[in-house]
């Protein structure tokens, strides 16, 4: 088992940054790929972006290449999101997920086997 914990998120104006966290705890957090994805009441979940076991790697959704950095620290079993010039169609609740390596597309929610609870990014125009 994998337990997920997001935190960071909050209200922010419009051309401000966040930097959301997700702490892990449980089963070795170098065995498994971390992603982002983000979900509106209403909308399918979004895939935002992820990283590969070691960090070697990272994948983002295109719309948000430039503007979004995902890192982690196995060290510290630390995934973070870095989010800049923030625009409102950023608002969403960000959930983090683990995947085993290498399982599926890097971007389809259901090949990630542990998630967190979420957490409320809200951009104001």
């Amino acid at each position: 088992q994998v337990q997920l914990v997001e935190s960071g998120g909050g209200l922010v104006q419009a051309g401000g940054s966040l930097r959301l966290s997700c702490a892990a705890s449980g089963r070795t957090f170098s065995s498994y790929d971390m992603g982002w994805f983000r979900q509106v009441p209403g909308k399918e979940r979004e895939f935002v972006a992820a990283i590969s076991w070691a960090g070697a790697r990272t994948y983002y959704e295109d719309s948000l290449k430039g503007r979004f950095t995902i890192n982690r620290d196995n060290a510290k079993n630390t995934v973070w999101l870095q989010m800049n010039s923030l625009i409102p169609e950023d608002t969403a609740v960000y959930y983090c997920a683990a995947r085993p390596r290498g399982r599926g597309l890097i971007a389809d929610w259901k090949v990630y086997d542990y998630r967190g609870q979420g957490t409320q990014v809200t951009v104001s125009s």
